[in-house]
């Protein structure tokens, strides 16, 4: 619910205290759901249940983990995944990841956060981890005014944390690690680049982080490949996993376009090429300079493709529409002089489900591309 759709003059959201639960009715009193209301936020209130007696309490939340772990033990047998996923497993404000017997929590609304503790309680009863981990830093809780922090709930909790994807085992940086410590919301995506791969080919791995696209490569017939990234902390970690893998890997510390220019410079080329950039689009304001930069960023990235290579684009801005992503990479070919064939389209692992009502829960795009000369 949006603070303009709401009737301040008979409740005023002044009123409410940030997390307070409180009944939705519509102007004609009828029951539209239980939520939590933030009077701070835009979004000033998101429902939670849609029974009037429905609490928001730890028997609540305990149910839907139960309910969202079951989901994830159909899609694999391996505690290595998005447990929630906010309003897509009914729990607004959420995101759970899972690392083994390790659990990092990230929660982004003044609701959620009311009910921290509960939460801590929900996944020690469901769970049983070793450990539990909240890593509130992310900017987004800036818009519900919540400060950032990071704090052991329960348990031991490693420095880094181990990963098992696909057959191989990654460690990525915890504390001071991007997000929750890895990027589950790619996993499928760097199955599908297996179908794709030329056999022997040069890889750049563009916005790496820890190396997964990369030694995925690496371990699935790719003769060499190169990390850029502009953390010292990611690359370290990416030799790090190469090594554990048992391939050799080239790193790159250095900015997107700056790295990609110079390596044009220099002439080296690439078989394929795999650009997985932040957010370039965080608001609507943003669309124009966001498109500008993917543009530019696949531009750079065709420049380096050499003959009947492949390029894997993607972009983890809601902002930005599928056919935009398209947009920009058929650009970036027109001024490159490059034919690009759209092969196939992913979006995010289905430990990140979507929720049919909610847009903003299908946010990632991975366009697999294959690059020619245009010769027309």
């Amino acid at each position: 619910m949006f603070s303009n759709e709401i009737d301040n003059a008979v409740t005023p959201l002044v009123d409410f205290k940030p997390g307070t639960a409180v009944q939705i009715q519509s102007d004609r009193e009828q029951f539209l759901g239980v939520a939590y209301v933030n009077p701070h936020a835009l979004i000033c209130a998101r429902i939670v249940g849609k029974s009037p007696t429905q609490r928001l309490d730890r028997a609540l939340i305990t149910d839907r983990l139960r309910t969202a772990l079951a989901l994830r033990e159909r899609l694999s047998d391996q505690p290595y995944d998005r447990l929630v996923f906010g309003e897509s497993d009914a729990l607004p404000g959420l995101v759970l990841d899972r690392y083994g017997s390790i659990v990092v929590g990230q929660i982004s609304t003044a609701g959620m956060e009311a009910l921290k503790d509960e939460v801590a309680a929900a996944v020690r009863t469901v769970l049983e981890p070793s450990g539990f981990l909240w890593k509130n830093d992310s900017g987004a809780r800036d818009l519900e005014q919540l400060p950032e922090y990071v704090e052991v709930a329960f348990g031991a909790i490693p420095d880094h944390v181990e990963v098992l994807e696909s057959g191989l085992k990654f460690t990525a940086p915890l504390r001071e690690g991007q997000k929750t410590g890895w990027f589950y919301d790619q996993t499928a995506n760097r199955r599908r680049l297996l179908r794709y791969l030329p056999t022997g080919a040069r890889v750049l791995d563009v916005c790496s982080y820890a190396g997964a696209w990369a030694i995925t490569a690496l371990k699935n017939g790719a003769g060499s490949a190169r990390c850029v990234d502009s953390s010292e902390l990611a690359l370290g970690f990416a030799t790090r996993n190469a090594q554990a893998n048992g391939v050799l890997l080239e790193t790159l510390r250095a900015d997107a376009f700056d790295s990609m220019k110079l390596l044009r410079e220099k002439g080296e080329r690439f078989d394929a090429v795999i650009l997985d950039p932040p957010a370039f689009i965080k608001r609507k304001k943003d669309i124009p300079q966001g498109i500008a930069a993917y543009r530019k960023l696949n531009q750079l990235a065709l420049n380096l493709i050499d003959g009947d290579g492949l390029l894997v684009s993607c972009s983890c801005s809601y902002h930005l529409t599928g056919d935009e992503l398209g947009g920009a990479i058929q650009t970036a070919a027109r001024h490159t002089n490059r034919f690009v064939q759209i092969l196939e389209s992913g979006g995010q692992s289905p430990d990140h489900p979507v929720h049919p009502a909610i847009a903003e829960t299908r946010y990632l795009k991975a366009f697999f591309c294959r690059v020619t000369k245009d010769d027309a």
